[in-house]
């Protein structure tokens, strides 16, 4: 790691009496006060930027000439194990793109092993060449309308905090909680009052979304339209502008992002997979399609870096100024924004830097407990031929609340291919009850088969979708036996599979071994007709707790209007 200098060392670099550890020469540097260009050398000492402006010599030299300096991006809300791969390996894959701080939520490792898998990641930055903060995760279950495989209370959470990864409490999803003041979501509030806290709320708005900020929620990330995130900017909430694989925001919030309102902006991924990363990009990807959509560099540059720092307490770092953290990353271009170095903490991200890591132990193996099932087991029981269904957004995590009829035929409701009527079912798998719940799904195009996933938010049971039943009962069984990950079945036959042992949640493979499985894994779903970009995650996303219309769990159809299980 990059040596830290004490303070007389730092000031004498600064002045020039002592040789800088690292110069960059040549380059400008890309002010987010004033938006100006600045021209000058930017000197080093170990962690720290110690000079700019100015002429330096250094110990390390590196001709930036032509290229432009900014500094490095943040995400300001993401869940790891979203991207399918170890917190070392995301390191590994997304550092090179600029990214330096990623403010993670382990939210979906939590509910599957508790604090074991907080206490992972918290482990896993301590390792990190990005600097990865661990928030603690508020909602563990989500509701109590499903089963995880943990809880956390509030004094489990009390028991994690002092790590030096932390800020704050993260995404508070239990925004009905908040607003009618359950004891439980109170507990959990006061541990943090006076703290950072990530919010979600969904479409709030009015007197609820007051009183949802009145508890000190200062964050949010799901707002879907530039009227909504408006709203929650003058209740004086930070919005996150979320680009993921399956939430796709940046379009529909873009109109918003001003140099005005840029200081109270930023970005954030929150679940995105390593093909998504591969073919288009992470938070680079958002900072040159906002420049292409007409958003001034400084308000894109400035969501990105520094008014990220400022909206989660990070002091050190969000300028390429004298005294702050050295995350820097040189570009071509600031239209183009494609990394050509980028330095955390004054250390070049580069394979020597990446493999001289420690290894983290792996914790959540042999999480799939679930239950051996059978075809029959996917049967729609129910005497009413007036069905809900889920109906799928794509780009979006919200769903539409459906109904249709469907014939009953020897006690069952059929999936109906021609109408793209399919059949969904989860089943728990933390070996808690065995429970299983089918209802309907449309917007999957399937025609045949099935697909299963573990990565189900956010109690992460097995979900699978499919038009035949045995084939459901293949994917779903042969999750058991890869612990967990992703499946697609047609006709008796697995086509292709990524396996996720890791809490059913991330795989033990490289990330670019990840990313050509994921390729075959979209191939082969294509095959059973699935028209959807992401299936595997629009899937997960199903089973979302709190989002306006159906989700599913293992205890059956919930109507989340009303949190109440209507079939």
């Amino acid at each position: 790691m990059t040596e830290h200098r004490d303070l007389e060392t730092r000031i004498a670099m600064g002045r020039g009496d002592l040789p800088a550890d690292l110069v960059l020469k040549g380059g400008q540097v890309f002010d987010l006060v004033t938006g100006e260009m600045l021209t000058g050398d930017v000197a080093i000492a170990g962690e720290t930027i110690v000079g700019t402006g100015a002429q330096y010599d250094g110990t390390h030299e590196i001709d930036v000439s032509g290229r432009v300096l900014v500094p490095g991006f943040i995400d300001t809300h993401l869940h790891i194990e979203s991207s399918l791969i170890t917190p070392l390996e995301f390191d590994r894959c997304v550092t090179p793109r600029g990214v330096t701080t990623a403010i993670c939520d382990p939210h979906e490792i939590a509910n599957v092993i508790g604090s074991e898998g907080i206490r992972y990641f918290q482990t896993a930055s301590e390792h990190t060449l990005m600097d990865v903060r661990v928030q603690l995760s508020s909602c563990v279950p989500s509701t109590e309308m499903e089963t995880a495989g943990a809880r956390l209370d509030a004094e489990d959470i009390a028991a994690l905090r002092g790590h030096a990864s932390g800020i704050g409490l993260a995404e508070f999803m239990n925004y009905p909680g908040v607003i009618h003041r359950d004891p439980v979501a109170m507990d959990k509030l006061r541990l943090f009052e006076g703290g950072h806290i990530d919010g979600h709320c969904p479409l709030l708005s009015g007197r609820d979304l007051n009183a949802y900020v009145a508890a000190g929620i200062r964050t949010e990330h799901e707002a879907t339209s530039a009227a909504e995130a408006k709203e929650k900017l003058q209740k004086g909430m930070r919005v996150l502008i979320r680009e993921g694989s399956v939430s796709k925001d940046l379009h529909a919030l873009q109109p918003l992002l001003t140099e005005r309102t840029a200081p109270y902006m930023c970005l954030c991924t929150d679940d995105r997979n390593p093909l998504d990363i591969a073919e288009h990009g992470h938070l680079d990807y958002m900072i040159r399609t906002l420049i292409a959509l007409g958003t001034p560099a400084l308000a894109a540059y400035r969501a990105a870096s520094l008014s990220a720092a400022e909206a989660f307490g990070l002091k050190d770092r969000g300028l390429i100024a004298p005294g702050l953290r050295a995350d820097i990353v040189v570009l071509d271009s600031l239209e183009s924004c494609r990394a050509t170095m980028v330095f955390c903490a004054g250390r070049l991200a580069n394979a020597e830097a990446f493999g001289e890591r420690d290894t983290v132990p792996i914790v959540g193996r042999n999480s799939v407990k679930a239950p051996t099932v059978a075809p029959a087991d996917f049967r729609a029981s129910g005497n009413r031929e007036q069905t809900d269904v889920i109906g799928i957004l794509e780009g979006k995590i919200l769903t539409e609340h459906l109904t249709e009829t469907i014939a009953i035929t020897d006690g069952d409701k059929r999936p109906d291919p021609k109408r793209d009527l399919v059949r969904i079912a989860v089943i728990e798998r933390h070996g808690k009850n065995g429970n299983i719940a089918t209802g309907f799904v449309r917007g999957f195009g399937m025609k045949s088969g099935a697909i299963a996933s573990t990565v189900c938010h956010d109690h992460h049971n097995i979900a699978c979708v499919g038009v035949d039943y045995a084939d459901m009962a293949l994917a779903s069984n042969r999750l058991s036996a890869l612990e967990g990950g992703f499946v697609v079945v047609q006709d008796g036959v697995v086509l292709a599979e990524l396996a996720l042992p890791v809490a059913g949640l991330m795989s033990l493979d490289p990330f670019e071994s990840v990313q050509d499985q994921l390729g075959a894994l979209r191939d082969a779903a294509k095959t059973l007709g699935v028209i959807l970009e992401e299936p595997f995650l629009q899937l997960a996303f199903l089973a979302l707790p709190v989002i306006p219309a159906l989700k599913i769990t293992d205890r059956g159809m919930v109507d989340v209007n009303k949190f109440e299980i209507i079939s």
